[in-house]
């Protein structure tokens, strides 16, 4: 299939449907899902600007607590690549720096995303093989139960200079349980296949991406296996910025997500990998 099948939140089947489109792409498209995109459209409209503005610098990354502002020059690479992607953002956490203009719209999505992201855990943990089921220390659900780790970033990529080669986002798996991706304000996202092959996926106005990340696909041991993906950049839009808004789901670091495992050990060997650590 060279596209994923939307999935309508309001389908009485829509549980099992999502599970199987995780199992099948590591992502599903949602429709008709509570999140609310007039805000998501607005955080984007008022980030853009901030982006574009002298930032003051008391809002710099915090090296250790990881929240606040990375500029082009400390972005991550991905996994396994040597060369910075081509982008900035902010990480916010409800206890973290923001500028107080901005904090009430990211406030209210965060809380909608991971309220929407238990939900969908509830959803997995239903379906799961009981023998799977049987090895987990608690409900997933319950594993991201007041999280301190969750975390929304405000993502930009700028224009690519044409003297500038540089990947957009290279292609990578995200650490966490689940990623919850609003339609970003243009294309660019393209995710591999069991089979091996790249497929671009359309960016529906009100569309909800949710994937899977590597500490799920630990947790569930390998049932639930977390999809490579990235951002192109086509000649039409090299000149074009682009937004998104991805809200990373993490457990609390005490949970253990196997017998090799901790949450708080699986994220530090990961932050080291993408050079953050």
């Amino acid at each position: 299939m060279s596209e994923l099948p939307l999935l309508s939140c309001s389908d009485p089947e829509f549980g099992e449907k999502f599970v199987m489109s995780l199992q099948q792409y590591g992502f599903g498209a949602l429709i008709d899902h509570p999140l609310d995109m007039r805000r998501v459209r607005r955080i984007y409209q008022h980030w853009g600007t901030w982006f574009g503005s002298d930032k003051d610098a008391c809002f710099d990354v915090d090296p250790k607590t990881q929240d606040g502002y990375v500029s082009l020059d400390l972005a991550e690479h991905a996994k396994g690549y040597e060369q910075q992607d081509y982008k900035e953002y902010f990480q916010y956490y409800p206890w973290g720096r923001c500028p107080d203009a901005l904090r009430t719209d990211l406030a209210a999505h965060y809380h909608d995303a991971v309220h929407f992201g238990s939900r969908l855990l509830m959803y997995i943990q239903d379906a799961m093989p009981e023998p799977i089921a049987a090895t987990l220390e608690q409900p997933l659900h319950a594993m991201i139960a007041n999280s301190q780790q969750s975390m929304l970033r405000v993502l930009h990529y700028p224009p690519l200079p044409d003297n500038v080669a540089a990947p957009r986002a290279a292609p990578h798996e995200d650490i966490n349980f689940l990623t919850l991706l609003p339609a970003a304000d243009g294309p660019g996202l393209e995710i591999k296949t069991r089979e091996g092959e790249w497929i671009c996926v359309s960016n529906e106005p009100n569309q909800l991406l949710v994937n899977i990340g590597d500490m799920l696909q630990e947790v569930s041991g390998g049932w639930l296996p977390s999809t490579t993906h990235q951002v192109v950049l086509s000649d039409n839009h090299r000149r074009s910025g682009r937004m998104s808004l991805p809200l990373f789901l993490h457990p609390r670091p005490e949970v253990r997500l196997s017998s090799r495992y901790s949450a708080r050990g699986y994220l530090q060997e990961r932050l080291g990998e993408l050079g953050v650590l």
